[in-house]
C-alpha cells in the first residue's frame, strides 16, 4: 500500500500528526508513507526514516505573490506527485481537502462535515471519518490511521512515542550547561494572545537556579527575547535555528516552557519534561498529558471552533505556578 499525508502546516500540528508514522509502521513495515507538506517545514519531515518522500508545496509564497499564475502552478505540481492508494488529508482545511483532492488516489480520505472545522472541506473527499473536532489532536490522528488500517492503540504506546527518530544525531551547544539544569524558554506563538508576558517569563527565570535558554524564529520573537535578557541577564539567547538544530537542543534540555506552539510540542514529541501555558486554546485538545509533559490554563472557556484571538488571559497564569510545577517536574529526573 501507497499512502500520501498531507498535513501543511504549522510546526505544532505537523509533530501532532507525525506520532501515526510510527504506528502504520508497525502495523505494516511494507507500506510506503509519503507526506506532503508546506516548504517551509521540509526539514522536520524529510530525515525520519518512515517517511518514503517528502512533497513540498508553496501555497504560502503564492498567496503572497497574489499570483493566479504561480498558485495555478503550486496546484498543477501536487497533479505529478504519482499514484496513490490513499491520500490522507489530517488538515482538515478546504486548502488541504483540494489539494489532496488533486493527488491521483484509489482513496481520498478526511474527517466528515461535523468534525472539523471548515465542514466544506469533506465534499472533497470520497471516504470520511466521524471524531468530534473538540477531542484531543493526537488521538484524533491516531484515529483516523487506525480506522482505516484496522489497527488499536493504546494510552501507554503514545506515551512511549518516537517520533524523531534521527535526533539521536546530537550537535553540540556551548549554551549548554553541565552543571545546573537547562531550561528552554519560548516566548513566541503564532499569535499575541497565545504568548505569556516575556516580563513574566523574565521572572521565571530570575526565581529559579538554572541555565535559561531562549530560542526565536522570526524578528518579533528576537525582539521578545532581547526584552527578557534585558530584564534578567543571566538567560542566553540563541542565534536563529534550523527546525533540525531546534529539536537536537530541545533533546539536550530538561525542560521546555512555553505556550501552545511548536518548540513546546517538539519537547512532547522528544519526551523531554515540558510546561504548555493556554489562554485562547483549549489544553486538552492541543497537548497529550503525560508524567512528565503538563499544562497549566487560564481560566478561559474556550470554544476549539471559534477561537477569540483577543483573550489574553493567558497572562493571568501566575508565575509562582509555573516555578511551582517546573521544580516538580526537575525532581523527577534527578
Amino acid at each position: 500500500m501507497k499512502i500520501a499525508i498531507v498535513k501543511l502546516s504549522a510546526l505544532g500540528d505537523i509533530v501532532h500528526a507525525m506520532v501515526v508514522l510510527q504506528f502504520i509502521k508497525k502495523h505494516n513495515p511494507e507500506i510506503i508513507i509519503d507526506w506532503v507538506v508546506d516548504e517551509s517545514f521540509n526539514e522536520l519531515l524529510e530525515l525520519h526514516p518512515e517517511i518514503n518522500m517528502v512533497h513540498s508545496i508553496s501555497l504560502k509564497k503564492a498567496k503572497k505573490k497574489k499570483s493566479l499564475f504561480s498558485l495555478f502552478k503550486e496546484l498543477k505540481k501536487v497533479s505529478q506527485f504519482g499514484q496513490y492508494d490513499v491520500v490522507i488529508d489530517m488538515q482538515g482545511l478546504i486548502k488541504s481537502a483540494v489539494i489532496s483532492r488533486l493527488i491521483p488516489s484509489t482513496i481520498t480520505l478526511g474527517f466528515d462535515k461535523s468534525s472539523v472545522r471548515e465542514g466544506l472541506s469533506s465534499v472533497f473527499y470520497n471516504q470520511t471519518f466521524k471524531y468530534s473536532y473538540d477531542k484531543n489532536v493526537v488521538e484524533r490522528n491516531l484515529a483516523l490511521i487506525a480506522n482505516l488500517l484496522n489497527f488499536t492503540v493504546n494510552e501507554k504506546s503514545i506515551i512511549n512515542k518516537e517520533l524523531f527518530l534521527h535526533s539521536s544525531e546530537r550537535f553540540k551547544f556551548n549554551a549548554i550547561s553541565n552543571s545546573i539544569p537547562n531550561i528552554i524558554l519560548i516566548a513566541g506563538a503564532s499569535y499575541n494572545a497565545k504568548m505569556y508576558s516575556y516580563k513574566k517569563l523574565a521572572e521565571v527565570a530570575s526565581t529559579m537556579e538554572a541555565n535559561f535558554i531562549i530560542v526565536w524564529g522570526n524578528k518579533m520573537e528576537k525582539l521578545l527575547a532581547g526584552k527578557i535578557k534585558t530584564l534578567c541577564p543571566k538567560v542566553q539567547v540563541m542565534d536563529k535555528l534550523s527546525i533540525d538544530l531546534l529539536v537536537s537542543l530541545i533533546s539536550q534540555v530538561d525542560l521546555v516552557i512555553g505556550s501552545d506552539t511548536g518548540p513546546t510540542h517538539i519537547a512532547w514529541a522528544l519526551n523531554i519534561p515540558s510546561i504548555a501555558l493556554f489562554g485562547p486554546t483549549p489544553a486538552y485538545r492541543n497537548t497529550y498529558i503525560t508524567a512528565i509533559n503538563k499544562s497549566i490554563e487560564s481560566n478561559s472557556k474556550v470554544n476549539p471552533l471559534k477561537i477569540n484571538k483577543l483573550d489574553y488571559s493567558i497572562n493571568d497564569i501566575h508565575v509562582h505556578e509555573i516555578v511551582s510545577l517546573a521544580r516538580d517536574l526537575l525532581k523527577k529526573i534527578k
